[in-house]
């Protein structure tokens, strides 16, 4: 896979230089630039395809995804050469072929060693990444940072304030999007110290958790969006209640697979008991508000 991205990546500079200046290439050397070009985009996905379906989905989809890039990426590039006047090396040119050495470096971050288990470690990483605290603050204003001026003029609308009863609702709110956060750091260190790619079984495992910890994310961002005022209780009771639902899908499925064995079990049992609790105060607070 490296060798076929490297090849690519020299193809698209040779493409790019042939055509970077007067006089345009032959016929012939246009015929022969296309074709390799052809063969190392060929050579590319002829790999991907070549990766055996047991190494697990979680690594083949990173492997779809850069070979996906290099694609892409020529053909943009093709597409800014036939576009663009011969005269000299266009911005976009330039532009088009870094990107195609950029997508071919990508292959230097594929995971190694057990690749599976790689790869769910860095999926894991991506997802914590984005799975940050929620931007609203207990007691902070949302809108603090809008200025007035004269046009605008002062905020005298009550919607754009939360009424002590919405600052209780999303104290709840908040506490599901730090068992979030907390959930994806102790997986990810589970997986990091346990995960194993020996067996059918054990890749199956970590591609389940890969797929369903990918759900996270968006659940704890349109909960976040639906907490901004004015406040909808039956609407934050629903982004919660979805929310709390993934975090127990995976606990789930954590605590039955080999990456919890016993000595992870307390963290899987105190994160299952704080996404009930804060849920159950969301239930609590917007049952006389539905």
């Amino acid at each position: 896979l490296g060798q076929t991205f490297q090849v690519t990546s020299q193809e698209a500079t040779k493409l790019s230089l042939a055509f970077s200046r007067p006089p345009l290439p032959s016929a012939e050397d246009c015929q022969k630039l296309s074709e390799d070009v052809q063969n190392a985009i060929l050579a590319v996905a002829t790999v991907y395809y070549w990766l055996p379906k047991g190494q697990g989905t979680t690594l083949r989809k990173m492997v779809r995804d850069a070979t996906t890039e290099v694609v892409e990426g020529m053909i943009q590039l093709t597409d800014t050469i036939l576009n663009a006047p011969v005269e000299s090396l266009s911005q976009e040119q330039l532009i088009s072929t870094g990107g195609v050495w950029e997508a071919c470096e990508q292959v230097s971050n594929l995971p190694r060693g057990e690749y599976n288990q790689a790869a769910v470690v860095s999926a894991l990483a991506a997802c914590l990444g984005v799975v940050k605290d929620a931007a609203l603050v207990e007691g902070q204003d949302p809108y603090g940072d809008i200025m007035e001026d004269e046009e605008l003029g002062f905020r005298g609308n009550r919607d754009t304030y939360w009424s002590e009863a919405d600052r209780q609702l999303l104290s709840s709110c908040m506490g599901l999007m730090k068992a979030s956060k907390a959930c994806l750091k102790k997986l990810l260190a589970a997986v990091k110290a346990h995960g194993k790619a020996d067996s059918p079984e054990h890749i199956a495992q970590l591609d389940d958790l890969a797929d369903i910890a990918n759900e996270i994310s968006p659940s704890v961002d349109e909960l976040a969006l639906s907490m901004y005022p004015p406040v909808n209780p039956l609407a934050v009771r629903l982004n919660a209640a979805k929310l709390a639902s993934v975090l127990k899908k995976v606990l789930e499925i954590a605590k039955t697979s080999h990456v919890c064995p016993p000595s992870e079990e307390g963290w899987v049992q105190f994160l299952t008991g704080a996404v009930d609790h804060n849920m159950n105060k969301v239930k609590n607070f917007t049952q006389g508000q539905l």
